[in-house]
């Protein structure tokens, strides 16, 4: 199959046959056509890696948990996406970990079904350090509950329903086993930063050291975590606490 001349063999002189006369814009057009599907392509690949963005919270949870429960299996098929199917149906949602954007306003939740209730406690604090605190996961249905989820709950800093920070970063690959009788109860480790992040922070893979401080005042946190039990993710939620910061 006959090939387009390289722009650069067209304009040397010891290529061009004398007397030929060279249509530049013709070259040009053809060169263009020749490397728009190049760019095409990548502007596909960079739709698909923000579109990706959350990816490792989901899928992560999945290949872990592979070797360490025995429900595992159907658990990782249901988080190979970037949506997760809903406990007992086919409803698709975002995970846990990607619930709440810079930005955006906090997503309102209905409580679980499978009466799982997550209850943030964080201690007031001043500047824009880090700041430790505890979430409880209670049970506070009629029946057992048994599965997993990962290591910490997904944390959102809001304040007046407009989320200023959230739970970032690579997650650590571990899980949680959850075994709940009715009434009882499970603590996590888990933190948040006290400082405004915003559209551009959430395509990266992790945010910025040097985002500017939180002014000081009254501010919401709130926690949320995917749940598996019987090989699907319950989003398990509950309610604010108001933090005082600064």
């Amino acid at each position: 199959m006959a090939t387009d001349p390289n722009i650069r063999d067209l304009f040397r002189a010891d290529r061009a046959p004398a007397g030929r006369s060279i249509d530049i814009d013709s070259v040009i057009r053809r060169s263009r056509r020749r490397r728009l599907p190049a760019q095409v392509g990548v502007g596909g690949v960079f739709t698909l890696a923000i579109g990706g963005i959350g990816l490792v919270g989901v899928q992560g949870l999945g290949s872990v948990t592979q070797s360490a429960s025995t429900s595992s299996e159907s658990a990782s098929d249901s988080g190979a996406g970037l949506a997760v199917p809903e406990q007992g149906g086919d409803v698709k949602r975002a995970p846990a970990d990607r619930l709440n954007l810079c930005g955006g306003t906090l997503a309102e939740v209905a409580p679980s079904a499978t009466g799982l209730v997550l209850t943030p406690s964080f201690p007031d604090a001043a500047g824009s350090a880090s700041v430790e605190g505890t979430v409880t996961l209670t049970n506070t249905g009629g029946a057992s509950i048994t599965g997993y989820s990962a290591a910490s709950p997904a944390i959102t800093l809001s304040q007046n329903g407009i989320v200023l920070w959230h739970s970032n970063g690579p997650m650590i690959e571990m899980v949680r086993d959850i075994v709940l009788a009715p009434g009882e109860s499970l603590e996590y480790p888990a933190s948040f930063t006290p400082v405004v992040c915003t559209v551009d922070d959430d395509l990266a893979e992790s945010f910025a050291s040097d985002l500017p401080a939180v002014q000081p005042g009254e501010y919401q946190v709130s926690a949320a975590a995917d749940v598996v039990i019987d090989g699907n993710a319950a989003l398990v939620t509950g309610p604010q606490q108001t933090v005082r910061i600064g």
